[in-house]
């Protein structure tokens, strides 16, 4: 691996982005949740529908069951207060094959997990006209949970979803635990069963967000960069991180080397892959990019930052380049890795501070 000296933990760029691909996960949200921030998952997630060219029948169901999913964490991000900073709310993404998962995860006092045990079992114990049934039954006579709401909420994912509940909680001391819901939408006729709460594709997701409490990291997006992604990338940047013009600089630059001067290995047109995330360190914000590049560019992208990161002050000031600029910006020398993919392609993770 070729990384500047300054910064060692870039590699994570890379890992994240290749355990992204290898279990097609497409975006993660950790954080604070709310009505702004759930329109802008929504908003990403249709690009993401949009670049696998699925119908609206397909987009309407895995809607449904993400507007269900992001309401039950906004009815319970509030639990556990004292830990939040380090288990923040969780919302992901995933597609393996021709199926959707969709996954939340939460703080959940212990004293409730018996409660949300016994509701899946028997959302899970029901068929379609039963789950029906039971939704009318719950409504009339009155919410499961003093959160208003979050028993029904269960119940329509089951029946949107037309698959049974997945989950998994995970301890974390006396009277805490994090309480994962996986949810997979019936695309395509037939029910398929992923009650078990230890799926492979969901135990992943939990080893990641194991990596994701260690950096701290708070969103995350991997998928194909294009125009139009980057459109709604940006929007929800500014929504949720900042929407200062010094950022906004920062945030053009780095994805917009991703868009034109990343590397497809597929050879496919509609945009190139990579990954970004923004994660905190020591109360200062980052942002990090990762994309494909050639290996024949290797030493002239190299060359390159290393000529940026050469620039004095007055040189700086001359500059119009984008790197230069976030130097300038930042008042630090561009922090950056090369990873080894194959005999073709290297992965370039490129990192700037927004604090």
């Amino acid at each position: 691996m070729t990384q500047n000296s300054e910064y060692l933990g870039l590699e994570y760029a890379f890992y994240l982005f290749d355990a992204m691909v290898r279990d097609n996960l497409g975006y993660i949200y950790r954080g604070e949740f709310n009505d702004d921030i759930a329109d802008n998952i929504l908003s990403l997630t249709e690009v993401s529908l949009q670049a696998q060219e699925e119908s609206s029948k397909i987009k309407k169901r895995v809607y449904a069951i993400m507007v269900e999913g992001l309401q039950n964490i906004t009815r319970h991000q509030d639990e556990g207060s004292a830990l939040s900073s380090d288990y923040k709310s969780m919302f992901v993404l995933q597609k393996v094959q021709d199926k959707y998962y969709i996954t939340t995860g939460n703080l959940i006092e212990n004293n409730n997990i018996d409660i949300v045990k016994d509701l899946i079992t028997k959302i899970n114990s029901l068929d379609k006209d039963e789950l029906k049934q039971y939704y009318k039954q719950v409504l009339k006579e009155g919410t499961l949970s003093d959160k208003g709401g979050a028993g029904l909420g269960l119940i329509d994912m089951a029946r949107k979803s037309g698959n049974k509940l997945s989950y998994l909680f995970k301890p974390l001391q006396d009277n805490l635990s994090y309480f994962y819901l996986h949810t997979m939408p019936t695309l395509s006729g037939g029910d398929v069963d992923i009650v078990d709460g230890k799926t492979e594709s969901l135990n992943n997701i939990v080893e990641i967000h194991k990596i994701l409490n260690t950096e701290d990291v708070f969103m995350i997006f991997n998928g194909m960069f294009n125009e139009d992604s980057l459109s709604n990338i940006m929007c929800s940047l500014q929504k949720n991180v900042s929407n200062s013009k010094e950022h906004e600089k920062i945030f053009t630059t780095l994805l917009k080397n991703i868009v034109e001067h990343g590397a497809n290995p597929s050879g496919e047109a509609f945009g190139n892959p990579g990954v970004f995330y923004i994660n905190e360190e020591k109360n200062k914000r980052y942002i990090t990019t990762g994309n494909y590049i050639p290996t024949e560019k290797e030493a002239q992208i190299v060359a390159y930052i290393k000529k940026v990161n050469e620039l004095d002050k007055d040189a700086l000031q001359k500059s119009n380049s984008g790197l230069a600029n976030i130097k300038k910006q930042t008042n630090t020398s561009i922090q950056y890795a090369i990873s080894n993919v194959d005999s073709q392609f290297k992965f370039l993770s490129i990192r700037a501070a927004l604090d």
